[in-house]
């Protein structure tokens, strides 16, 4: 496998892609069509991607949960165009957890 199929920087190319759509014509573009339904609709959207990749990660085989993991990645990236978030700053922040335990990093969010 290539090495930009490994990492994230094809999220990053999607998520360049996303932001080219932002002003796009929603009857030729899912994504704009998206933008133009608003942050309600994408949020939706989102949560059902998130529900079905749970379902196929229990009823269904591994390739299943591998297109609805994609589908529930693209709208989480279209979510973050929404409401202002680079994927720099999320890498940054998974960056900065790493090597710590999740329950001390939670705790450390709770405070």
């Amino acid at each position: 496998m290539a090495k930009n199929q490994q990492d994230g920087t094809v999220l990053d190319r999607l998520f360049a892609v996303i932001e080219s759509k932002r002003s796009g014509d929603p009857e030729q573009s899912y994504t704009a069509r998206l933008f133009s339904a608003g942050r309600g609709k994408i949020c939706s959207k989102l949560g059902e991607e998130a529900m079905e990749t749970a379902v196929a990660a229990l009823d269904e085989t591994p390739d299943h949960v591998v297109g609805e993991s994609a589908d529930l990645l693209y709208h989480l990236l279209v979510l973050w165009a929404e409401a202002g978030v680079a994927p720099e700053q999320v890498w940054k922040e998974l960056a900065r957890r790493e090597g710590v335990s999740g329950i001390k990093e939670k705790v450390s969010r709770e405070t």
